[in-house]
């Protein structure tokens, strides 16, 4: 019998990175109070990964986005003890203002990457999956976005 207190979760996140570092927000959630992220967000239904993706970037941040690669696709349970499918973006800006949304984001910050792990786990959102995605970034493994098929429709 399944737990109606679990949940399952698609959720897209984004490294956007300009001049080898790369962009964190700070979380105004109450589920992730004062976390550093990615800027992410959950799929939509009916909604592809890559334009979720980037939506979420819009969002957040006020960027526009080219997605590049992805480092990959992560399982976890959160912090929430949802089950969790995140797909994960490097993405550069093409365009937009930084500029935050203070009703869920109440920070971003520029950081290096080889700086990353000057951080603390407690300071990250689910710091076990980013510590995860941060490796991927420091050695550069990464994957190019056609690996992804285009999104299918029923009709």
């Amino acid at each position: 019998m399944c737990d109606p207190l679990k949940r399952h979760r698609l959720v897209v996140s984004v490294s956007v990175i300009k001049d080898n570092e790369v962009l964190l927000i700070k979380e105004n959630k109450p589920t992730a109070f004062n976390k550093w992220n990615f800027p992410s967000g959950r799929v939509e239904h009916g909604e592809d990964n890559l334009n979720a993706a980037s939506r979420e970037v819009k969002e957040e941040t006020g960027l526009d986005v080219e997605l590049l690669n992805t480092t990959g696709i992560y399982y976890f349970v959160s912090d929430l003890n949802d089950q969790v499918i995140l797909f994960h973006f490097i993405g550069e800006i093409v365009g937009g203002t930084l500029r935050i949304d203070n009703e869920e984001i109440i920070d971003s910050k520029w950081v290096k990457l080889n700086e990353i792990n000057n951080f603390t786990n407690l300071e990250f959102r689910n710091s076990m999956v980013l510590k995860q995605i941060f490796d991927a970034l420091l050695s550069q493994k990464s994957y190019p976005t056609t690996i992804f098929k285009e999104q299918l429709n029923n009709r």
